[in-house]
């Protein structure tokens, strides 16, 4: 396994969770990959549709 470079952050909470998750794959099994990126999208979805306030 390589090292990865630090995660950009944005902030956002939800987002900033969604690109941890995302990035966090490569340590689990593939099987768990689709559901990953189906709440990362949802998540990131949701804040699309509902910004904060300070974003």
């Amino acid at each position: 396994m390589t090292e990865q470079p630090e995660l950009p952050t944005t902030g956002i909470e939800d987002v900033d969770a969604a690109l941890t998750a995302v990035a966090g794959l490569e340590e689990r099994p593939v099987d768990e990959h689709a559901a990953t990126f189906e709440e990362a999208h949802g998540a990131l979805r949701r804040t699309l549709d509902d910004p904060p306030p300070d974003a």
